[in-house]
């Protein structure tokens, strides 16, 4: 990442000022369960391995006072993600527990052994009264081959099988694709048909691009490109965090940036509720141009 750039949080290498996102209304709060995982993607975002533990499991007796937040400030939606969430211990506690609050669980996950080991306590949850339980399954992409060499060989049918699992159970499921190999939406679509067997809903993310080919935010860029802040996920989540070592969980503003300092905004979500500026790669990347967002 070039020195200059992304620097500094009120204006741009090239002088001009940084664009700022204001928060709206708290609507997801984001878990991590830890940056473990049963694999090891080419190009991930957070690092994530059978080896990364920066961060730490959270455990159930730490989210306790963030879900209390979250409630008070307005939020429906708790949202987990990792590392591969169902390699924590408390994970299914933890969605239990946001159900029995009468908040909405999204549990993000590769569907493959972590998942499919603990499939009678999914079931039971699946049954558990509450305002509703999705999962969305990371498939790269619906040819095998493309999604192997991203997650490694075999990843693919696995990945297959325990999706197919989920939606014969009556789960609402849903896949996240990724948009590194160009095609159009319709023949994506398609693809993913053929490969799954039926329909279900799918959201492509963008790619994250190399941080000195990517130009940064100003405030211009909102009229130029026709966009609003508020549309940008830090205006309406943040993400608790367990860093290895640390005694408390802390609060980042996004799902995207867990380990730049810059982006830690405090130990409650309180304390975290303040502008955003962006000023990171992947503020400009995933968010702004690729108008991506986690949440949906």
């Amino acid at each position: 990442m070039p020195a200059a750039k992304w620097a500094a949080a009120e204006t741009t290498a090239q002088g001009k000022a940084r664009a700022k996102v204001e928060p709206a209304t708290l609507r997801t709060l984001w878990l991590n369960t830890g940056t473990l995982c049963n694999i090891e993607c080419a190009r991930c975002y957070i690092e994530s391995s059978p080896r990364n533990d920066r961060l730490e499991y959270l455990r159930l007796a730490e989210i306790r006072p963030f879900l209390d937040e979250a409630r008070a400030m307005g939020a429906g939606e708790i949202g987990f993600t990792g590392g591969e969430p169902f390699l924590n211990p408390d994970l299914l506690a933890m969605a239990a527990e946001c159900l029995d609050s009468g908040l909405s669980v999204l549990i993000l996950t590769n569907a493959m052994a972590p998942m499919m080991n603990k499939k009678r306590e999914l079931l039971d949850l699946l049954v558990r009264p509450g305002p509703g339980l999705r999962l969305r399954v990371s498939l790269d992409h619906h040819a095998a081959a493309a999604h192997d060499a991203e997650r490694g060989t075999g990843s693919f049918g696995k990945t297959l099988a325990g999706l197919r699992w989920l939606l014969d159970a009556g789960f609402d499921a849903s896949v996240a694709g990724r948009a590194f190999v160009e095609e159009d939406e319709a023949a994506a679509r398609a693809g993913y048909r053929r490969a799954i067997g039926r329909d279900v809903e799918l959201t492509v993310f963008p790619e994250m691009g190399a941080a000195g080919e990517l130009p940064e935010i100003t405030t211009e860029c909102w009229g130029i490109l026709g966009k609003a802040p508020e549309t940008v996920m830090c205006a309406s989540s943040r993400m608790v965090v367990k860093r290895r070592g640390d005694e408390k969980p802390a609060v980042v503003a996004c799902t995207l940036i867990p380990y730049d300092p810059r982006f830690e905004l405090g130990r409650t979500l309180r304390e975290s509720w303040r502008p955003v500026a962006l000023q990171h790669p992947h503020c400009a990347s995933f968010c702004v141009l690729g108008g991506g967002s986690c949440s949906r």
